[in-house]
């Protein structure tokens, strides 16, 4: 009978101890989700203002439907978003811990036996979400929003030119052409009486006139035709060196006859757009891998261990986030903002470095996770200094000294 007593007292201290370890991680994400949410969007927005302004513009000046507008605005979001997402989250990290570190709650939290380590589980928790989402935008949704962002642009482009066109106006929107038509029907876009001044090719400029004309979109190769019909083509060749070019001059007639307007600046009418590395989902992108040549193969390579490398950020930014977050600043918030833009910035930077090694110079494609590995290894050191209470003073103090030599210099140099 004296053991229920204390398997009770046992069995109540341990849900206690749950109770308040959950409401401990519960209140840590908390304080590091607020500024996280607000960090996301106040960077994807900076990030979007540069299109949105344009986007306004085909609003207002082209008259483009703001349904179209919007359905663009969309589809360049993931691309951000897989900048603005791990960028956030340290940012987030950051400011939370150094909040609470500011207020004395990371030492009361260890005066009560909970260790560093046990804060940052569920920051490292709270990491995967990020990874996973992040993944999902690389791997995913940036290959079908890049797609999806050009195509919707060259419909745009189809429709406007449709829309533009007036009759009886000599219409001079498409480079080293003009275009005229004496009517247009509303409805149907059909126009008669069609006259074409074409300077595109500068050996053999070309007059056209034809009786009735429509524009047809050609989306599979991203071209817009002009589609016309019982006309005759005016061409005289320039002179090249050929007397005999000079005296010729040539008249040819059709019954139908397609001028590729050249949305795309395309040299060819039969030139099929060439969908770029970052269009392709993993599949197409693995197939394009496998049958592409030496030099091709290495940028294909790279987009591929790029989109692989970058959903680990945000796991490499709670390991780094927590033990810097946690260290004391002068600038207060302040310098871990900074902070945390310059360790964001450092971390791409060395991206994009390792990016051109593989596909200029020719490295081993496993050099992309160089980063990764570099950021792995000083987050574990740094949580494990900050763990044993041993100061984190790498970068305020290289800064500080850095600053210093430059003071000296510059006081010597004036001296002199």
């Amino acid at each position: 009978m004296a053991v229920d007593p204390v398997c009770k007292a046992v069995k109540t201290v341990l849900i206690w101890l749950t109770m308040s370890t959950f409401r401990i991680h519960r209140y840590l994400l908390k304080e590091t989700a607020l500024p996280m949410l607000l960090g996301l969007v106040v960077f994807t927005f900076v990030l979007l203002l540069g299109r949105l302004l344009k986007l306004v513009e085909l609003v207002i000046n082209k008259g483009i439907p703001l349904l179209d507008i919007v359905q663009l605005f969309l589809s360049i979001l993931p691309t951000f978003l897989v900048l603005t997402i791990p960028l956030a989250f340290l940012l987030g990290v950051m400011l939370g811990f150094g909040r609470l570190s500011a207020d004395r709650e990371i030492l009361a939290l260890k005066s009560s036996g909970v260790s560093l380590y046990q804060m940052a589980r569920p920051i490292l928790l709270l990491s995967l979400p990020a990874c996973l989402l992040t993944a999902a935008m690389t791997l995913y949704l940036r290959p079908a929003s890049e797609t999806f962002f050009r195509q919707q642009l060259f419909d745009i482009a189809a429709s406007r030119a449709s829309i533009g066109l007036q009759a009886q106006v000599f219409n001079d929107d498409f480079d080293d052409l003009v275009l005229y038509a004496n009517r247009i029907d509303d409805r149907t876009g059909v126009m008669q009486q069609v006259f074409i001044s074409d300077e595109r090719n500068s050996s053999a400029p070309a007059i056209i006139m034809a009786e009735k004309g429509l524009l047809v979109s050609d989306s599979r190769n991203q071209k817009l035709l002009l589609r016309l019909e019982h006309g005759t083509m005016h061409r005289q060749p320039q002179d090249n060196g050929n007397s005999t070019d000079k005296d010729t001059y040539q008249i040819l007639r059709f019954a139908s006859y397609d001028v590729n307007l050249d949305l795309e600046q395309q040299t060819t009418a039969n030139k099929q757009r060439r969908r770029k590395n970052k269009e392709l989902d993993l599949a197409e992108l693995q197939n394009a891998i496998n049958t592409a040549s030496a030099e091709k193969r290495q940028d294909l390579l790279a987009e591929l261990h790029t989109r692989l490398v970058l959903p680990a950020a945000p796991l490499l930014f709670a390991l780094l986030g927590v033990p810097l977050g946690i260290q004391p600043h002068r600038s207060g918030r302040g310098g871990n903002f900074a902070l945390a833009l310059g360790i964001f910035l450092c971390y791409y930077l060395l991206l994009s470095f390792a990016d051109t090694l593989v596909a200029e110079a020719g490295w081993p494609a496993a050099a992309l996770w160089l980063p990764n590995l570099c950021f792995l290894l000083t987050g574990l050191y740094l949580l494990h200094r900050a763990a044993i209470e041993r100061p984190v003073t790498l970068f305020e103090g290289t800064i500080a000294a850095f600053f210093r030599m430059l003071r000296g210099f510059f006081r010597s140099g004036g001296q002199s």
